[in-house]
């Protein structure tokens, strides 16, 4: 099934015109709800952003078999709207970054956790310890380089079993 064969070599024909599927650096986020239908996912309070990501070549610890996803979030300082804990006074921005192994259960992560983002789920504006408030991640976990599991960074093996459960729970599969 999804192949042919001639007398010289085998074709794939899953894939239009037998071209396998594109890289992940090929792949533009459509914007588009991949959750199964039915499914609802909740408006967060996240203020305006931006996500970007990029591809580097090397490997995270304990992840040493593939590349690394960068992912980079993006918040400029603002005045908080009715969503936010106290609408009309400042907050401040954020820039951020957390990191995914380059394999399939990683790319599968990077399309959740963009569409957590559209969705406004992945940060918050809260007060910090002075009483200002800022933008900090919600309750998505996210991963820094190499602090390791002590500091929340990578090598966790548990992570990505960790954030997809978080995920899952919020409606987004």
């Amino acid at each position: 099934m999804g192949s042919s064969q001639s007398k010289d070599k085998m074709h794939c024909t899953r894939y239009l015109n037998g071209k396998g599927p594109p890289a992940l650096t090929e792949i533009q986020s459509n914007g588009t709800n991949n959750n199964k239908k039915g499914t609802l996912i909740m408006q967060g309070n996240q203020p305006e952003g931006q996500m970007t990501w990029t591809l580097e070549r090397r490997s995270l610890p304990g992840h040493s078999d593939c590349d690394t996803i960068q992912i980079a979030f993006h918040f400029e300082a603002g005045i908080q709207s009715d969503r936010h804990p106290h609408p009309g006074h400042r907050y401040k921005g954020l820039d951020s970054v957390a990191y995914l192994p380059n394999n399939n259960t990683g790319v599968k992560i990077l399309r959740l956790l963009e569409v957590a983002f559209q969705h406004k789920m992945m940060f918050a504006v809260v007060a910090d310890g002075r009483g200002e408030y800022c933008v900090t991640p919600a309750d998505i976990p996210l991963k820094p380089m190499d602090r390791g599991p002590e500091s929340l960074g990578y090598p966790d093996p548990n992570y990505l079993k960790t954030v997809t459960k978080v995920l899952k729970q919020k409606g987004i599969k």
